[in-house]
């Protein structure tokens, strides 16, 4: 099984982690972006559509949802 779920902006998993295809930037939820300005606790599906990878500028879908091992 891959480690990711699919390209693109997920549906109902909030809290889920997203990994820039390009440089492998992890998006985290909890986090937020400081570069972007994003507060912590904004899921990846409320980021606003100009928001793009703040390592290397790549565009929303091209993150990758990364799946949970718990």
């Amino acid at each position: 099984m891959s480690a990711f779920e699919h390209f693109g902006k997920p549906t109902g998993d909030d809290d889920a982690k997203m990994e820039c295809g390009v440089c492998w930037h992890v998006y985290d939820p909890a986090l937020g972006d400081p570069v972007w300005q994003i507060a912590p606790g904004t899921p990846f599906s409320a980021l606003p559509e100009d928001w793009r990878c703040p390592n290397c500028d790549a565009a929303q879908t091209r993150f990758l949802r990364l799946d949970k091992h718990d």
